[in-house]
């Protein structure tokens, strides 16, 4: 296994998980407008499950959703865990992203609006592409979380329909999970506007 995984941005960094981040983490994350669009705030199994999933991708794939800190610069949120943003393999079995890179973030409701998101993004994606070796890379999400596709589609990121599935681990609201994808060469052509 690789050295423990750590990314600086302007504002931000990147890192693999410590036992002790997790319990600020669902502090700051495990909210109702957080988790609106993730199937609602998690119970201690789900917690638990999600923690042993991000491990899991760390030990098979060598990347993971890392943890999303801001750094200690006296700027909003100085120090904080915003969240998660990192790369997975796409693991939802039978459906055509199966295994597929797939790019996912989450942060804390008080780090929306900030650009953190896109800025962590654009750090993930550089790292599948450049690191890792994507030749391309997914993003998920629903229809309803127009936040989350505006940041997809302001990465360049094309709508991929013929992509979409239905994910029966969801409630009706919650599916179809739609698609979003860009390809190295996508990615090395875009400009940063």
């Amino acid at each position: 296994m690789e050295a423990d995984f750590h990314h600086a941005t302007e504002r931000l960094i990147l890192r693999d998980w410590r036992e002790d981040d997790w319990p600020r983490f669902w502090e700051l994350t495990n909210t109702p407008a957080v988790m609106r669009w993730l199937g609602g705030v998690a119970d201690e199994e789900a917690r638990q499950g999600a923690m042993e999933r991000l491990a899991g991708y760390r030990k098979n794939f060598g990347h993971t959703f890392w943890l999303l800190q801001r750094k200690g610069d006296g700027g909003h949120l100085s120090g904080e865990i915003l969240g998660f943003c990192g790369l997975k393999r796409a693991s939802v079995e039978g459906s055509p992203v199966f295994g597929m890179v797939e790019a996912g973030w989450r942060l804390r409701e008080d780090a929306w609006g900030h650009g953190y998101a896109k800025e962590a993004a654009t750090a993930t994606l550089d790292i599948g592409f450049g690191r890792y070796g994507a030749d391309q890379i997914i993003a998920l999400t629903v229809q309803g979380n127009s936040a989350s596709w505006g940041l997809m589609r302001k990465l360049g990121m094309n709508r991929r329909e013929d992509l979409d599935y239905r994910d029966d681990n969801w409630p009706a609201e919650l599916n179809p999970t739609i698609v979003y994808s860009i390809t190295a060469q996508e990615w090395a052509q875009r400009s940063d506007d």
